[in-house]
Order: structure tokens, then C-alpha cells, then sequence
């Protein structure tokens, strides 16, 4: 294996959801490393690591296996939606993205892309200036959350009948793992939730696992989903043309401007961790 820096060692990754877990023998990766999943008669399932004799460690959280390399310190994080029963959980699929998972989870905090990117259904022109929000890595937490955050949309959300001036708020818990509480065109008082956790395969290629918990009885689950994936597979498109593919940490080498408070904040945290993993500073 690699050489790979502690702090993307040492988390847990999605590598499937339990349903889609075939029995018998399937392969998967995480972070360069070939894993053997195998699952028994009895729905047991066993993760192997190429070149490691011992199983791997294994939780069920989210409606997904979660495995790791390393040695944790922490647990899963928590999402506290996920267990209010009157929420519709909606996994959106697998989609491969050639590209580092740290350009993912920066584009899934980028705001100032929506009309360019996502025209007519998270943004469009005139409506292309990102207000001024909050920032700040919680300390208390290990977590990078950005707050009043508002940008107009012509469709927030497939049960959304008009444009509206949609609120936000950004939780990065893990530098692969990310979700948004968004304004929910259903109630006054509580939000849409959509995760969005990574897989890393490589340093430049990787997999998005997206996951909502809506406040929706109308929708049907196939449209929900495929709202959902209409929208990763845009931005699959401009992630796949950046370049440089890894996320360049070096001071200067993106000139960042108001809108990319989030960014700034994010690529901080990532240094003061030590990741290294899917940046350029793995390939100096």
C-alpha cells in the first residue's frame, strides 16, 4: 500500500450500500488499496484488504458498510435527521468520478456555480451573487460548518413549485464527507438534508455516494433520485475538466475570491490535519 498521510488513514469510508452487496465474492478499493468483500448465505459480510490477513474493521451506519484502513479515533459521525422516522431516506447510487475527493467535497461547498453550472434549477442569471455567509471550523467538533447561506433558485428541490430564496448551511464532518441543511419547500421550520460521503479509489479517482433525508410523501423515490443524480452528473462533467485533477494546497495557486470563504476555511483544516491524500502536495 502506499504511503498515506495518518489523517486519511485513520477515518471511516463508505465502500457500498448493504443492499447493493452481492453474495459470494465482489471486489471494491479505498485510498489504492484492492479490497475482497464476502458476503456468506447468512448475509454476514467480510472485508479483506490485499496484502492483509486479519478482516477489516466494519459498521453499519447510514444504510452503508463502512470500512477503514487505519485506526480511528472517532465513531461515525452523528446526523440526527436520519433517525426522525417521518423522513424519506433516499440513496442516489454510486456515480465514479475521475477526480481527487477533495475537489468533490469543494464543489459540493461551491455556491457561486449554481447558474453556470446547474442553470434553471439551483441558479440561473441575473441571480449570480453569493451573499456574504459565515465560516468557521468548530473547534469543538473537528468540523468546517459555513452558516447564512442564501442564493436564489429557480427549483430548490423537485417538490418545489417556484423560484424561492433558499437558505443553507454546510457541514464538512470528515475531509470525505460532507452534507447540506437546506430550506425544505414543505415546512417552515425544519430542512432538507443531503449528504454527500466520498470514497476515494485513488488519489485522482473516486466515488460519490449521495444520500438525502427528505420531508417529502409526495415524490415519487425514482424521481427523487433521479433530480438528485441529474444534478451530480453536471457537475461530474466540470470536475472531470479541472485541472490540476488533485486539489492544489499550495499558497496562490487559486485565486480565491469572496465566494470561496468555505474553500479557504476547508483547504486550512485539510493542512492543519496533515492531508495530504488526493492534493498536490502528495504528488511533490
Amino acid at each position: 500500500m502506499e504511503a498515506i498521510d495518518r489523517a486519511s488513514l485513520d477515518q471511516w469510508y463508505p465502500i457500498e450500500t448493504e443492499a447493493d452487496v452481492p453474495y459470494g465474492r465482489s471486489t471494491n478499493r479505498l485510498l489504492g488499496t484492492d479490497l475482497l468483500v464476502i458476503r456468506a448465505d447468512d448475509g454476514t459480510v467480510t472485508v479483506l484488504a490485499e496484502g492483509q490477513g486479519l478482516p477489516l474493521p466494519l459498521k453499519r451506519r447510514y444504510g452503508y458498510l463502512w470500512t477503514t484502513l487505519g485506526a480511528p479515533e472517532k465513531d461515525i459521525f452523528a446526523i440526527a435527521e436520519a433517525d426522525e422516522p417521518d423522513r424519506r431516506y433516499v440513496p442516489c447510487g454510486a456515480v465514479t468520478v475521475r477526480a481527487s475527493g477533495l475537489r468533490i467535497i469543494e464543489n459540493f461547498l461551491d455556491m457561486a456555480h449554481f447558474p453556470f453550472v446547474h442553470t434553471d434549477i439551483l441558479g440561473s442569471e441575473p441571480h449570480t451573487q453569493v451573499e456574504e455567509y459565515n465560516v468557521e471550523i468548530r473547534r469543538d467538533v473537528d468540523e468546517v460548518w459555513a452558516t447564512n447561506c442564501r442564493f436564489f433558485q429557480p427549483q430548490a428541490a423537485l417538490s418545489a413549485t417556484d423560484g424561492l430564496m433558499t437558505r443553507y448551511i454546510y457541514r464538512v464532518m470528515t475531509p470525505f464527507t460532507t452534507l447540506l441543511y437546506k430550506t425544505c419547500p414543505n415546512s417552515e421550520t425544519r430542512w432538507d438534508v443531503i449528504c454527500l460521503f466520498v470514497q476515494p479509489l485513488d488519489p485522482d479517482r473516486c466515488r460519490a455516494h449521495p444520500v438525502m433525508y427528505l420531508l417529502d410523501d409526495q415524490s415519487t423515490t425514482a424521481s427523487l433520485i433521479q433530480f438528485q443524480q441529474l444534478i451530480f452528473l453536471q457537475d461530474r462533467i466540470i470536475l472531470e475538466n479541472q485541472r490540476p485533477v488533485l486539489l492544489p494546497m499550495e499558497p496562490r495557486s487559486e485565486i480565491p475570491t469572496r465566494a470561496d470563504a468555505s474553500s479557504i476555511a476547508y483547504r486550512r483544516w485539510l493542512k492543519e490535519k496533515g492531508v495530504t491524500y488526493g492534493t498536490s502536495l502528495q504528488a511533490a
